[in-house]
């Protein structure tokens, strides 16, 4: 009988699927107690045949599970956790190397009605990481993340799984702990059951493309304000409002002729804009060229970040600064 069905969403990335799956493969319970179930956000051949191929060379239970209709990670998600046949469904993403002892102690931890249970997250970095890096390194103190989780099938179905208006790889996970939570249902944690998150490469100014993901803060904020005030946000960003009010009234006053006026807040506008790049800056990489970078995206963000939690706001009619 199988006991805990592991979920896999993965999205045209075959490299780093290949690693988890052999990771997934060596997992030191015997193969008749767990499956592996790849749900593909792109519906691609080729992954099929990767999984198909992996499972039939480790000997365990791989199966591909094609999503269709709605995409993104928590629209995958449910598609995996919803073709599984174990009692427990663990999760974690196609970036990671659970430990061979992965699933063996996130089971035990299902004592005394746990109803989900989290694991521990490991981040490597390197002495001087970049802030990407470090940023990424936040996993570690999640305290409930899909990178590393596991629940009970039937509470899955009761509280229907994921939100998939969550629709990229932002606080989908957050929204299903807030829920759980709400519902009274019993966490636990395994600190032993680790998955290992390398940092993947990623380009110049990935902090910019990232700032997108602001909008589903909106969306967390709605459902679960008091929990988002608790344990996300306890308070508005008022550093971007501030970034942003700055250089606009800077601007306004330059457009009427104030000099000093424009002069008083443009100075305020580049004081607050070099406290922001020095606190990325601290205890990260001192390459130029991510010197470069943190110098040009910190005065970019405010503004990126201002944009959308407004717009999440909009989109998701909610009052949220």
């Amino acid at each position: 009988m199988i006991r805990v069905s592991v979920v896999v969403p993965t999205y045209r990335r075959p490299d780093l699927l290949r690693r988890c799956l052999a990771a997934l493969g060596a997992q030191d319970l015997p193969a008749t107690d767990y499956e592996v179930i790849v749900a593909d956000d792109a519906a691609d051949a080729a992954t099929r045949e990767l999984v198909e191929a992996e499972g039939a060379r480790c000997g365990a239970a791989f199966r591909y599970v094609p999503v269709t209709g709605r995409h993104g990670p928590a629209a995958a998600r449910n598609a995996g956790w919803r073709a599984a046949r174990g009692a427990i469904v663990a999760f974690t993403d196609d970036d990671t190397l659970p430990a061979p002892d992965w699933l063996r102690h996130g089971l035990a931890a299902f004592v005394d009605g746990v109803a989900g249970v989290n694991g521990t997250i490991v981040v490597p970095l390197p002495p001087c990481p970049t802030d990407y890096a470090r940023d990424v390194a936040g996993l570690e103190a999640a305290e409930f993340a899909t990178a590393n989780c596991f629940c009970r099938r039937d509470v899955l179905a009761a509280v229907g799984g994921f939100d998939e208006r969550f629709t990229a790889a932002w606080r989908e996970d957050s929204d299903l702990h807030f829920t759980l939570l709400e519902r009274g249902h019993h966490l636990g944690s395994a600190p032993e059951a680790v998955v290992v998150h390398p940092v993947r490469p990623a380009g110049w100014g990935v902090s910019l493309r990232q700032q997108s993901k602001a909008r589903f803060n909106a969306l967390l904020y709605r459902k679960h304000p008091a929990l988002y005030r608790q344990r996300i946000q306890a308070a508005p960003p008022w550093r971007y409002y501030g970034i942003v009010g700055a250089l606009l009234a800077a601007v306004a006053a330059a457009l009427g002729g104030r000099r000093r006026s424009a002069l008083a807040a443009g100075g305020v506008w580049l004081l607050l804009t070099g406290q922001f790049c020095a606190m990325r800056l601290r205890d990260t990489s001192r390459a130029p060229s991510h010197v470069a970078e943190m110098l040009a995206t910190s005065a970019l963000i405010p503004f990126l970040a201002v944009y959308w939690r407004l717009r999440g706001a909009l989109a998701f009619r909610v009052p949220f600064l």
